[in-house]
């Protein structure tokens, strides 16, 4: 009998955001999966470690972080077979993922190539929507407004177009692209309004109006909110 593949959501960082179900999941299962940069320490491991077992085989994916869908593609290609492996032998596999599994997680990848051979389970995990949300201070959407989710490395004419259509914004993964969203953002008028949060829930947590941001400090795991304005609250 084969293996049941999760997909674990960790929360945004800090390590009392996870649900009891993950850490029940992680207790059980003998093989735990994360993502990791090219070289060095993963923060999803570091988030989920107090709550991780000993005696488990871990397996790190490392994953190009930020360089695009494509080259995660073909990271994960290989290791959707390391971790079919595993479940051909009958072990259950939990892949542990930052924010909600299906949220931009990165456990998508594996999901799309897994699915439908084994049986999968999804258990989700606190956004870093809601984290940014409540780390500044702002409701994002209210009543019937519309909160647009937006990557920051679309195109500049693609980010105004999206960012101009909702009530809310959030602009994630911004990282090496502030300068770009920051100039669409004051193009539109909403500066006033914006706030940058990096590093959500953490340690090292930081939340700024926009325009007091330093456009070469902001990491990968950085998000810009434009909250609704009540408008449309009935």
């Amino acid at each position: 009998m084969s293996g049941i593949l999760y997909g674990i959501g960790v929360g945004p960082g800090d390590p009392e955001l996870i649900t009891l179900k993950a850490v029940r999941i992680m207790a059980d299962a003998p093989v735990l999966a994360y993502p990791a940069t090219d070289e060095g320490e993963s923060m999803v491991r570091a988030i989920a470690g107090p709550h991780m077992p000993d005696g488990r085989v871990e397996i790190a994916v490392r994953t190009p972080i930020g360089r695009g869908p494509a080259a995660a593609e073909a990271v994960y290609a290989g290791y959707a077979a390391e971790i079919a492996g595993h479940l051909d032998a009958g072990r259950d596999v939990a892949f542990l993922c930052q924010g909600d599994p299906f949220v931009y997680g990165s456990f998508i990848y594996l999901h799309g190539r897994l699915a439908a051979a084994y049986t999968t389970r999804v258990v989700p995990g606190v956004s870093s929507l809601g984290a940014v949300a409540a780390a500044a201070g702002v409701p994002l959407v209210r009543g019937y407004e519309v909160l647009n989710v937006v990557p920051a490395p679309l195109a500049e004419a693609e980010l105004e177009a999206r960012l101009g259509a909702g009530d809310a914004v959030a602009v994630v993964k911004v990282g090496r692209h502030l300068a770009k969203v920051r100039r669409v953002i004051q193009h539109l008028g909403l500066t006033h309004s914006a706030v940058y949060v990096e590093r959500a829930t953490m340690k090292d947590e930081r939340v700024l109006p926009l325009a007091r941001v330093d456009a070469a400090s902001a990491p990968y795991f950085s998000m810009i909110v434009v909250p609704g304005n009540g408008v449309r609250s009935g």
